[in-house]
């Protein structure tokens, strides 16, 4: 008899286990909060409808033409050729070497780097500084 009642219990609770144990599954129907992916439309236009920025047509920013680009070059390249025949002309040597020099307001101060040559450009009437590394060929 206890053996029976044995019996009867195990096959109750492997009933009662297989019966009642299912697998509990969200699926979220709202594509804010995770739902189907494909569905993005929806958010797309959310934000669209939200979105309070009007982008404007009048671009400032314009790609110049390509003679106005060669007129710049022609123009650079003129400008770096007058400034080394000025050099060469208040130095009077073809190189750069050590020193401080003084032209005008502007003093150019030449010091060895460990990368070639580091020039210093002040600026004594605004202040303004700059800094140049000139490497080693």
């Amino acid at each position: 008899m206890k053996f029976r009642k044995i019996k009867i219990s195990i096959l109750f609770f492997l009933l009662a286990s297989t019966t009642f144990s299912q697998a509990i599954v969200y699926k979220p129907i709202s594509v804010f909060f995770g739902g189907e992916a494909f569905a993005y439309q929806q958010v797309l236009a959310s934000a669209n409808a939200q979105n309070d920025f009007k982008e404007t047509s009048n671009n400032k920013f314009e790609q110049p033409s390509d003679i106005e680009n060669f007129t710049n070059n022609l123009n650079r390249q003129l400008l770096n050729s007058l400034s080394q025949s000025l050099f060469k002309e208040q130095i009077g040597i073809d190189e750069l070497s050590t020193g401080t020099y003084v032209f005008g307001s502007l003093v150019v101060e030449v010091t060895p780097a460990v990368g070639g040559l580091s020039v210093s450009i002040l600026n004594t009437s605004t202040g303004e500084q700059t800094y140049i590394t000139i490497p080693n060929n």
